[in-house]
C-alpha cells in the first residue's frame, strides 16, 4: 500500500463500534481533523447514498465545500447488496475480474446490469445533482466519503473520477473497511482514513454499525437540503 494509513488502533478488527452513520463519521472526523481543518483547496465528496450523512458532519466538523460523486456498483444478479465492479457518471466501468470469473457471469449478464446501472446514474445526478457539472480540481486535493468499504471498487471509480477533473492529491476517508480493499485502493491514492479495519475472509459494511439500514432517496435529499447543496 502506497498511501499514508491512518486508523485508530483500539477499533481493529472490532464490530458495531459505531452507533450509526453519524456517530460514525464523528470518530472520521476527528482522526481527519487535524491535518484538514479548513484547509485549502480541498472539496469534500459525499458518494450517495450511504455516503452522505458521513460526508455532510467531515464537512461541518472540518468547515469544507461540499459535492457528490455519483457512480454506482453493478449488483450481482439475485443479490443486490454484493457487486462486481462499479460505473461511473461518465460511462467508465471497472469490473472485479475474479469475481465475475467465480460466479461465471456471461458477457450477456454483465452488459444487461451495467445497461441498468447506466440508466440509473443519469437519474441519480439529476436528482441529487441537479446535472450541475464536476467542479474543476486542478491544483486541489478531494477527500471522498463513503460509510464503508467492502470491496473498494466503487471508490477506485470515484478516485478515477477525480483524477479525470485534476485533483492533485486523492484522500479517501470511510468509518470501516475491510483490509482487502484498502490494499485494492491504497495504490492509488495519497491517503487513508479509516477508523475500524477488519481482516479475514468476510466483511460487511453493516456489521460496524449498532443501528445500519439504507438511505431511500428521501432520506438523502433531505440530507442535502439541510447541507444547502440543494435547494
Amino acid at each position: 500500500m502506497a498511501a499514508k494509513l491512518f486508523e485508530i488502533k483500539e477499533l481493529r478488527n472490532k464490530k458495531f463500534v459505531f452507533e450509526d452513520r453519524v456517530d460514525a463519521a464523528q470518530w472520521l472526523a476527528r482522526i481527519l481533523l487535524p491535518r484538514y481543518d479548513k484547509a485549502s483547496d480541498t472539496v469534500v465528496f459525499g458518494i450517495p447514498s450511504g455516503g452522505v450523512p458521513v460526508a455532510v458532519e467531515i464537512v461541518e466538523a472540518l468547515n469544507l465545500p461540499f459535492d457528490l460523486i455519483i457512480v454506482r456498483k453493478i449488483p450481482v444478479p439475485g443479490n443486490t447488496e454484493a457487486g462486481f465492479g462499479a460505473v461511473t457518471l461518465d460511462g467508465r466501468v471497472i469490473i472485479n475480474q475474479d469475481l465475475v470469473t467465480y460466479l461465471h457471469l456471461s458477457p450477456d449478464v454483465i452488459e444487461r446490469q451495467i445497461a441498468s446501472v447506466r440508466a440509473e446514474l443519469e437519474e441519480r445526478n439529476h436528482i441529487f445533482r441537479q446535472d450541475r457539472p464536476l467542479p474543476d480540481m486542478s491544483g486541489k486535493t478531494a477527500i471522498l466519503v463513503d460509510d464503508g468499504l467492502a470491496s473498494g471498487f466503487t471508490m477506485l471509480a470515484c478516485v478515477e473520477t477525480v483524477e479525470r477533473l485534476g485533483a492533485s492529491k486523492k484522500v479517501v476517508a470511510a468509518p470501516t473497511a475491510s483490509e482487502a480493499a484498502l490494499g485494492r485502493i491504497g495504490k492509488r491514492v495519497d491517503e487513508i482514513f479509516c477508523p475500524n479495519i477488519r481482516t479475514g475472509p468476510y466483511y460487511a459494511v453493516a456489521e460496524a454499525y449498532r443501528h445500519w439500514h439504507d438511505l431511500n432517496r428521501q432520506e438523502v435529499l433531505s440530507l442535502l437540503e439541510s447541507a444547502g447543496f440543494i435547494q
